[in-house]
């Protein structure tokens, strides 16, 4: 079913840009396509997705609950997309353990030269290392991990339904949230980077979605977005905006996170922002982070079916206008 609300023939818009250093040039007057027409983001669903991963208990890796979250994503996928990879790899531990990682690769319209490529990791850190009182808990990862899963599930789901004249990638990354126990960060970003799952694949652009669930969220512009993809971060808050979803999309400034996008701009060479959850000008505090990160407290008392409209609508609306560019 497709949604009620249109775009109506307008001439222009205005957006915010930035340049390569980050700062804000003003309003520019830019084209707008004069009618566009999505489906609806169902908030509901990304919940339950979140909800589905989470009774799986912690997937910190070398766990069944890991193993068996990895099962439901590739089946969840498997019933939508049109094709389904999954990119096994392994890493030791400074310790020596040995790990063994998913990324799990849905794609959408596999015959499209124009894609767009949209990432989010689904392990759960190991350990809750921000949590004084037992820095070895273990945690749900409700919104580190399963928010921005939950929402790239519903959106396959949508765009199961469709025929699109672009293509879409959706990779799930294994291994992001185990820097500093004995791991490198963002494992997962790092080997399919360099050992994408087509040779010779990229996309017009992409976006990672993480921590994109808690009540009262706020996006700013991250700073390696800012770097590396100004005008994809312009594209997208001017979509968030659009859609009235300001309160959220904020233009102030976020720290520089080392997270998938990271890995995918340097490495991949694909222009990759990161839609997360943090403190606008961060970069002066001790933790840019909110309170619930790394802590027992990121369960699903904190998930927001209105946070998960407000990102997955922007995402949703997106898409469909880049298609509409194409038709």
């Amino acid at each position: 079913m497709r949604s009620n609300w249109i775009y109506f023939i307008l001439a222009f818009s205005l957006s915010y840009s930035c340049d390569q250093s980050g700062k804000s040039e003003g309003p520019n007057i830019i084209p707008e396509v004069s009618f566009v027409s999505a489906p609806n983001f169902n908030a509901d669903s990304a919940y339950l997705n979140i909800q589905k991963q989470v009774d799986f208990g912690p997937r910190v890796p070398n766990s069944p609950a890991h193993d068996h979250c990895a099962e439901y994503l590739h089946g969840k996928m498997s019933g939508y997309a049109d094709q389904v990879i999954i990119q096994e790899f392994d890493s030791k531990s400074q310790s020596g353990e040995f790990y063994r990682f998913k990324n799990i690769i849905a794609s959408f319209n596999l015959q499209a030269s124009r894609r767009i490529l949209l990432g989010a990791h689904w392990d759960t850190r190991m350990k809750a290392d921000k949590f004084t009182e037992d820095p070895s808990m273990l945690f749900d990862g409700a919104n580190d991990g399963g928010s921005g899963v939950g929402v790239l599930l519903e959106i396959a789901r949508l765009l199961s339904q469709d025929s699109l004249s672009i293509g879409v990638d959706i990779i799930l990354f294994d291994a992001e949230d185990q820097g500093g126990l004995g791991l490198e960060w963002c494992l997962g970003s790092k080997y399919w980077s360099n050992n994408k799952h087509q040779s010779g694949y990229s996309a017009y652009y992409g976006i990672l979605l993480d921590m994109v669930g808690a009540k009262n969220a706020t996006f700013p512009h991250e700073y390696y977005s800012i770097q590396f993809a100004p005008s994809i971060v312009d594209k997208v808050w001017e979509e968030a905006h659009r859609a009235g979803h300001s309160r959220y999309f904020s233009y102030g400034k976020g720290g520089a996170i080392e997270d998938d996008h990271y890995y995918v701009n340097v490495n991949a060479k694909i222009p990759m922002i990161n839609i997360i959850d943090m403190i606008p000008d961060g970069s002066n505090r001790a933790d840019a982070f909110k309170s619930y990160h790394h802590r027992p407290s990121d369960n699903m008392d904190i998930i927001s079916k209105e946070t998960l409209n407000a990102v997955g609508t922007t995402v949703v609306n997106l898409i469909y206008r880049e298609n509409s560019l194409v038709l």
